[in-house]
C-alpha cells in the first residue's frame, strides 16, 4: 500500500504565509507527477499546482507567482509554499501523487487533505 500524509494546513490573515508539505510512504518504486488540488465549500475540485519527477511545474492562474510548488524525491515529499494568501484560497487541499509500486502497477493516490483557512 501507499499513503499520502499532508501538513502545515492552519488559519492565517490575509496577506500571510503557510507551507504545506505531503509526503508519499509504503511500497513505492518511482513517483512521477506529484501535485496539489483544492476544494471550496460548494465547489468542484480544482488544480492548484502540479510537479513533474523532471521537476517541470504548472499553476493555476489565480496562484501563479503567489504560490510556489518543489519536491523532495530523496524524501518523497511534496511541497507548497503559499505566499500573499487571500480569503479566496480557504479550502481544504489535497496532495496527489502519480506512483508506480513495486508490483510495477501505476496508481494515482490522494491524501486525506488538510484545511487552509484565510481570514479578512
Amino acid at each position: 500500500q501507499v499513503q499520502l500524509v499532508e501538513s502545515g494546513g492552519g488559519l492565517v490573515q490575509a496577506g500571510e504565509s503557510l507551507r504545506l508539505s505531503c509526503t508519499a510512504s509504503g511500497r513505492i518504486n518511482s513517483i512521477n507527477a506529484m501535485g496539489w488540488y483544492r476544494q471550496a465549500p460548494g465547489k468542484q475540485r480544482e488544480l492548484v499546482a502540479t510537479i513533474t519527477s523532471g521537476v517541470r511545474t504548472l499553476y493555476a492562474d489565480s496562484v501563479k507567482d503567489r504560490f510556489t510548488i518543489s519536491r523532495d524525491n530523496a524524501k518523497n515529499t511534496v511541497y507548497l509554499q503559499m505566499n500573499s494568501l487571500k480569503p479566496e484560497d480557504t479550502a481544504v487541499y489535497y496532495c496527489n501523487a502519480d506512483i508506480m509500486g513495486w508490483s510495477g502497477g501505476r496508481y494515482e493516490y490522494w491524501g486525506q487533505g488538510t484545511q487552509v483557512t484565510v481570514s479578512s
